[in-house]
Formats: C-alpha cells, sequence, structure tokens
C-alpha cells in the first residue's frame, strides 16, 4: 500500500517509516499538515482520477498546519480518501472530526504500538465499517455533537478497531 504520514516530531516519523516500510508499505514523508497536503497534491497531479494513497496518517496537533486542516485540504482534493488521526486527544479528535470534517475518520490513541497503526492500515474491512458510522454522524447537529453522541462514535471506532483506541 502507498501511505502518505504527517507527522512532527521526527522520530515518530522514522518508526512509522521503517515500521510500514518493513510490511512491504510504500511510504512519503512529511513533517507538518501543509507539506501533506503539497505531497498529495503533487501525487495527484501525476495521476488525475486516481486515489494517490491508500491512506493518510496525520498527526492531530503540528506546527504551521494542523492535522485537522490537512485533512479539509486532501479531503477538497478527493473526498473519499481513507485518513487515519493519531492523537493523543481522541475525543477532541473526533469531535473536531465531526465539527469540520462532517464525518468521522479513523482514530488511534497516543502513545501506540507501532504495529497497532500497521494492523489498522493493512485491515481493509474498517472502510466499509466506517461508511456505517459516518451514516449515524449524518443524523448528528455537526456543530454540537453531545458527549452521549461522541462516546457513542468512539465505542463504535474503538469495535471496528479491535485496539486502536
Amino acid at each position: 500500500m502507498k501511505v502518505l504520514v504527517a507527522e512532527d516530531a521526527e522520530s515518530v516519523r522514522e518508526l512509522y517509516r521503517v515500521v510500514l516500510e518493513s510490511r512491504g508499505h510504500q511510504v512519503v514523508i512529511s513533517g507538518n499538515g501543509k507539506e501533506c497536503a503539497d505531497a498529495y497534491r503533487q501525487e495527484l497531479q501525476k495521476n488525475p482520477g486516481q486515489a494517490p494513497f491508500d491512506v493518510v496518517v496525520l498527526d492531530y496537533r503540528m506546527p504551521q498546519v494542523d492535522g485537522l486542516e490537512a485533512a479539509k485540504e486532501v479531503l477538497k482534493m478527493r473526498p473519499g480518501q481513507r485518513i487515519i488521526f493519531a492523537s493523543a486527544f481522541v475525543k477532541e479528535t473526533l469531535m473536531d472530526s465531526v465539527k469540520d470534517l462532517g464525518q468521522v475518520v479513523e482514530l488511534l490513541q497516543k502513545p501506540f504500538d507501532p504495529k497497532i497503526l500497521v494492523d489498522l492500515i493493512e485491515d481493509t474491512s474498517t472502510t466499509r465499517e466506517l461508511k456505517e458510522i459516518n451514516r449515524l454522524v449524518a443524523g448528528l447537529d455537526s456543530d454540537r455533537p453531545s458527549d452521549l453522541q461522541i462516546k457513542e462514535l468512539l465505542d463504535a471506532l474503538k469495535r471496528m478497531q479491535k485496539g486502536g483506541l
């Protein structure tokens, strides 16, 4: 699989690269959301109409352009792109995803074992399950989802991911 990673911590970027490449994945690394959106745009221009990456992994909090803003840019370019947020702030990340993206994307709670990231990336069944979760989101007031609604969405993501949250 082809994976785009945006992570501001150099040691974490390198860890992701090593772990993913050891499993045969092609990895493009960026240090912030701006670099990530630029890399995505460049790859998209090479092959218009095709998904440039199988998955985009975004650190939620980064300098310059954060993961949420990068996700917005990527989803403008290709609305169906699979995105995974890596965040220590999963509730906040989920709320912002619903509010600002109008959908739930996959989440991994930091810190996590890099094997969990690889397993999540390789488990393409999550895409179908995420579509079901996003049907629930369509019925929410996305500007102010309740704590109960966010808890239900987190629980659904936990069941889907089997250990990533």
